[in-house]
């Protein structure tokens, strides 16, 4: 199951660190070593100061620093006191604690292992009140790293769909936005900050329907709406019909919205009525 929690994010995001006192590396370094030894741990350093330990470094992709990630965690004080756990929650690389951000991606999609973070590369010297973690302190990380990249897994459902139900005239846009013109239309044809007419039917890739109109449709505004409509209206004509495949950074993006998850891809099917 998914982690939807907006307290992860709050938690894991970079604006919470402060280094402006490096007063705690020090005693950051002789801690790490101290737990490293009394664990007996195989540990590495970077060059940034995080320690790691690779159990499975994986098989599938490796992330990048703007990667959307699904990780499996534990993280804990080196005294083994627990801070926070989760599974499959979805993470934003270029959003997140220094140390996080740097150490996920020395794994590749099925790896897992160990970060020991000190304070520079998480929390600083102000630490977290969210969750309650001190200024200065050492955070430990287990990971497990299950999709290294979600646009990449989103591009690849997107096309076994297509392929499972043998769609021949899909178009993909710059942007990564699939779409199917069953009918173009003959009349107006919208601009991005039109205001529309539009019959739908919004499904997952199971075919589990999430919210549908009715047949007179709902008038909005396409610069109000997620991107994948924003754009993918635009190529149609008044009267014309067809599906938008959209993936998760066109649509509601990591955190989801209502009884939609982050990460999912989203299929359309459109009826343009009125270019209004």
């Amino acid at each position: 199951m998914k982690s939807y929690i907006y307290l992860l994010f709050s938690i894991f995001i970079l604006s919470s660190c402060s280094n402006d006192d490096n007063s705690f590396e020090p005693q950051n370094e002789e801690d790490i070593l101290n737990y490293i030894e009394e664990k007996n741990l195989n540990a590495s350093k970077t060059t940034s100061g995080l320690y790691y330990i690779i159990k499975n470094e994986g098989t599938g992709q490796r992330p990048t620093e703007n990667s959307v990630v699904n990780i499996d965690y534990a993280g804990y004080y080196l005294d083994g006191g627990l801070i926070f756990e989760g599974n499959s929650a979805i993470l934003d690389l270029s959003t997140i604690i220094e140390g996080l951000k740097e150490g996920i991606q020395l794994f590749k999609e099925g790896g897992e292992g160990t970060l020991i973070i000190p304070s520079e590369l998480a929390y600083g010297t102000a630490g977290n009140s969210n969750a309650s973690i001190p200024g200065g302190a050492v955070l430990v990380f287990d990971i497990k790293l299950t999709i290294a990249d979600y646009v990449s897994q989103n591009e690849t459902a997107i096309l076994k769909y297509i392929n499972d139900n043998n769609i021949t005239n899909a178009i993909k846009s710059d942007s990564g936005l699939y779409y199917v013109i069953n009918k173009e239309g003959t009349g107006e044809q919208p601009t991005n900050t039109s205001n529309v007419t539009v019959a739908y039917k919004g499904y997952f890739l199971d075919d589990t329907i999430f919210d549908q109109s009715s047949s007179d449709g709902v008038s909005f505004n396409l610069n109000q709406v997620i991107a994948g409509w924003s754009e993918g209206i635009t190529y149609f004509k008044e009267g014309g019909e067809g599906t938008l495949l959209i993936p998760f950074n066109l649509g509601y993006g990591i955190n989801g919205s209502g009884s939609i998850p982050g990460g999912e891809v989203l299929i359309f099917d459109v009826s343009l009525l009125k270019v209004n």
